[in-house]
């Protein structure tokens, strides 16, 4: 069987997560922090706040920000539900924009239509995703953003390690802290780096850490300075209404050693991706191929064809299980509730109807890439 996605898990992960087994912590204990500084290090930002998932960073992250009942904010319909859900659970209310037809990323113009036809204040903020590892122009959108005076969650979940070139043709990599309030990341098995189930928060905000750090642990602190009363070393106070969103350290202990073959990761992705790109390439039955810019993380390898369906089918009737990103997240049932119908979001729509995910992770073969290529090839000549 050839999945879409897959962890990659070697010796030395194995014997981290062995060490901290044997060690007196195995709940939130000393590799929680040092995978914390670690992957702020990687990222390039001041503060990094590990939790149990990415759903939790993005909870966490509206909680942060102060969304509230009604308030609404801004997102993409492609892209996984938490991104959305995050602003459901704090009572806001989410306004979907369509995406760029050339890059499946949110479409700032989109966006600025939506702000420019609504009375500001309208909007309290904007989650633009960094869908499949394509990275965000995040420049752009933090100049729109203080214009209506807007906070950026960036979700970066399909995209540590990447990052885009800005006007003054510097690197930016994505949830560096420089045009988002906060940036979220996941590490599920299918992503870069896997903790088994697992998220990290950066920001350069120190209010919004300290915030974060309380938030993720029931609302409860024991530290000193922040104490309305101290009765003695024994002390803690609840000051606010969190969640037991933490992490483990046997959790990050794989993490840590997941972070040390980042980049050599992303790097067999992007020559995965390049292979790609040139056996598909000028075939007819292509309506559009992934291009392959710099910066690109490469989560997933996407292409749109004709007979989407048939496609799939093909390829499990051949033990290779392609996957469709994403369903678009305005035509859930959840969110027709709201009166979101089809028509709305014609370009995600479109691109629904077409799009495929193939097999795109480190641990991939020559062999088995050039098994699934032979099978799409084989498909659209039969």
């Amino acid at each position: 069987m050839i999945p879409y996605g897959k962890q990659h898990i070697t010796d030395d992960d194995i014997r981290a997560v062995i060490d901290v087994m044997k060690s007196d912590f195995i709940t939130q204990g000393p590799n929680v922090k040092r995978f914390e500084d670690a992957f702020a290090k990687y990222i390039g930002c001041r503060y990094a706040v590990a939790v149990s998932s990415g759903t939790a960073a993005l909870h966490l992250s509206a909680m942060a920000l102060n969304v509230k009942k009604g308030e609404k904010v801004i997102t993409t319909p492609i892209t996984f539900s938490a991104s959305a859900n995050c602003v459901r659970y704090c009572g806001g209310e989410v306004i979907f924009a369509d995406i760029d037809s050339g890059t499946y990323l949110l479409d700032i113009n989109k966006v600025r239509v939506l702000l420019e036809d609504a009375p500001k204040g309208t909007y309290k903020g904007i989650i633009p995703v960094d869908f499949a590892g394509r990275t965000i122009n995040m420049e752009e959108f933090k100049k729109l953003a203080d214009e209506y005076n807007l906070w950026i969650i960036e979700d970066s979940c399909h995209a540590p390690g990447g990052f885009f070139i800005d006007s003054k043709n510097i690197k930016q990599n994505c949830g560096n802290g420089i045009f988002a309030e906060l940036a979220i990341f996941s590490f599920h098995p299918v992503k870069h780096i896997t903790c088994g189930e697992g998220g990290m928060i950066t920001t350069n905000d120190k209010k919004l850490y300290k915030k974060l750090l309380l938030l993720r642990t029931h609302g409860i602190t024991k530290e000193p300075d922040l104490l309305k009363e101290n009765h003695g070393t024994w002390y803690y106070e609840m000051q606010e209404l969190g969640y037991n969103y933490r992490l483990t350290d046997i959790q990050a202990a794989l993490g840590i050693s997941q972070l040390k073959r980042a980049n050599e990761g992303l790097k067999r992705r992007f020559e995965i991706a390049k292979v790609y790109q040139k056996a598909f390439k000028g075939k007819s039955f292509i309506k559009r191929l992934s291009v392959v810019p710099e910066g690109h993380a490469y989560h997933l390898y996407i292409i749109e064809v004709e007979d989407r369906k048939g496609l799939i089918n093909y390829l499990r009737e051949n033990n290779i299980f392609a996957q469709v990103h994403y369903i678009p997240l305005h035509l859930m049932p959840y969110y027709r509730q709201f009166g979101w119908k089809e028509g709305d979001m014609p370009i995600a729509e479109n691109y629904y109807q077409h799009c495929i995910s193939l097999p795109m992770f480190p641990s991939l073969t020559d062999e088995e890439q050039n098994f699934v290529i032979e099978k799409v090839l084989e498909f659209f000549k039969s």
